[in-house]
């Protein structure tokens, strides 16, 4: 999972969007993964900078990982996010 940040003003809230390939599979399997990325997101919502747009692009390996890996995944991302930025 890559996940990338954008700064933007810090009066709006936090915009998220998600980028999942072909590769991962039919559309069944991207929704189903875009819908669980975007529960984990809601889950990490802590870690969200306001006025950041944030970028998170999965891999085909994604479409076998359960919800705790991808929240997981997901979390140590916005966490390496975080101390990367100013």
């Amino acid at each position: 999972m890559v996940t990338s940040a954008v700064v933007g003003p810090g009066s709006e809230p936090p915009r998220v969007a998600y980028a999942i390939g072909r590769g991962v599979g039919t559309a069944v399997v991207r929704n189903r993964v875009r819908r669980r990325l975007r529960a984990a997101t809601r889950t990490h919502r802590d870690q969200l900078v306001p006025g950041h747009a944030y970028l998170v692009s999965t891999g085909p390996a994604a479409a076998t990982r359960t919800y705790t890996e991808l929240s997981t995944s997901l979390r140590d991302a916005l966490c390496a996010l975080r101390e990367d930025t100013p």
